[in-house]
């Protein structure tokens, strides 16, 4: 029987995990794996994991049998799961976001309380993802982890997505409740974990296990390519993610316009992915001219690890919001050093310190194209220092962050909560 050796001399036995994350995705989707690889962990060190996740835009849970009664199951590399017939698109307007969010929630409760099992991980986004947790912990006596990986109702509000003060408050509410009802909590990034601790959760119960580096998939050999309009000796740099609001690709816009006044047009920028404001960002685009940007569908995991082989530069951009410069923590970023890209991020923060600190990038100031647009030519112009970068973008992935590393730490949280 498998037992581990945890901190405080207690010893845990095999657990019985419900995780909860409504945007769970195999590698064979094309959105972050995180859950994936943190269920994958809990089952290598002995315990047994039912993941419950909705059917995500992108995301891919690896079932393919027909939907029976709103729901399907099956296991996928260990991993037991339940998919309700719920679809979500970050396309989708609010009212249709938020009814699908609580929908989850409620079907979520109904397992919560029905389940045999030791600990329920839940994780968001969104918010709504802790209240199967917060009914397990009150109405059963369940050990609680939650996972904080956006600051609810702070960053909405920040962006002013969210502006109804009722709305705003009742966030609030359920974010404490969360917090408070958790026995201990994750947080993705520094600034989550000093929010997290803002609202009167004690230090020693919130531990920071940011995303991590597949080096399996990202440092393996990939066969690179790159799209047709990119020619072999362009400069190619890559934004892959979320086409949002939250993501401010309109900086990449103006950069590409400011290229464009220098002659530049060795210099490619390649957005892969989808979102809300794709088919906005792809007709300003269009109406400028810009033909040295290259919109890309969303690619999996072992297509976008071939693209970044071919590719020069990662592209880091967000809003210039200030809750974003220590509250995130992007998959994006971590894929990019896992490929040894250095990368480029426009905005203050703790991965632009990070960047400046390992020498492992460009960390430019917010909303300038001018500064941006210097950036990708410095790079353009010397490739020799920018490989060194790369290579010491790798070194800090596989020092730091390589993911079984950060799993590890992740399964020791959660054992210590059962204990």
């Amino acid at each position: 029987m498998y037992k581990r050796q945890i901190e405080d001399g207690l010893q845990v036995g095999p657990m019985r995990v419900i995780y909860f994350h409504q945007h769970f995705s195999t590698p064979k989707g094309m959105v972050g794996i995180r859950s994936y690889e943190m269920a994958r962990r809990l089952v290598a060190r002995g315990h047994q994991v039912t993941m419950v996740c909705g059917s995500y835009g992108g995301g891919q849970t690896g079932l393919d049998v027909p939907f029976s009664k709103g729901r399907r199951q099956g296991t996928v590399d260990g991993i037991d799961i339940i998919e309700f017939d719920l679809a979500y698109s970050n396309t989708d307007g609010f009212i249709k976001r938020t009814t699908t969010f609580f929908s989850f929630a409620l079907r979520s409760i109904r397992l919560a309380m029905t389940e045999e099992y030791d600990l329920v991980f839940a994780t968001t986004t969104p918010l709504t993802a802790g209240i199967p947790g917060i009914f397990a912990r009150w109405l059963r006596g369940k050990a609680f982890v939650f996972e904080v990986r956006d600051l609810w109702p702070e960053l909405p509000k920040a962006m002013g997505v969210i502006t109804n003060p009722v709305v705003l408050g009742m966030m609030s509410v359920l974010e404490w409740l969360s917090y408070r009802s958790a026995h201990r909590l994750i947080g993705l990034s520094p600034g989550i974990v000093e929010g997290i601790e803002r609202l009167g959760v004690p230090a020693h119960l919130v531990e920071m296990v940011p995303n991590g580096c597949d080096l399996d998939i990202f440092a393996s050999d990939s066969e690179p390519w790159r799209p047709e309009r990119v020619k072999a000796d362009d400069l190619l740099a890559v934004f892959a993610g979320t086409h949002g609001v939250a993501n401010g690709l309109d900086a990449v816009l103006n950069a590409a316009a400011e290229l464009k006044k220098r002659g530049r047009d060795d210099i490619k920028l390649l957005l892969v992915g989808q979102g809300k404001l794709k088919p906005v960002l792809q007709q300003r685009a269009f109406r400028k001219g810009l033909d040295n940007v290259v919109f890309h569908e969303p690619v999996n995991k072992a297509r976008l690890a071939g693209l970044m082989a071919s590719a020069d530069l990662g592209l880091q951009v967000l809003a210039n919001v200030p809750a974003f410069y220590y509250g995130t923590s992007p998959n994006k970023f971590f894929d990019y050093i896992a490929a040894g890209l250095p990368v480029l991020n426009n905005y203050p923060g703790w991965l632009a310190g990070m960047i400046a600190d390992n020498q492992c990038g460009f960390a430019v100031e917010p909303d300038s194209p001018t500064a941006f647009a210097d950036a990708l030519e410095r790079a353009a112009d010397d490739r020799e220092s920018l490989r060194a970068m790369g290579e010491r973008g790798r070194a800090l992935a596989v020092r730091e962050f390589e993911r079984h590393k950060l799993a590890d730490r992740f399964v020791d949280w959660l054992e210590g909560a059962k204990s």
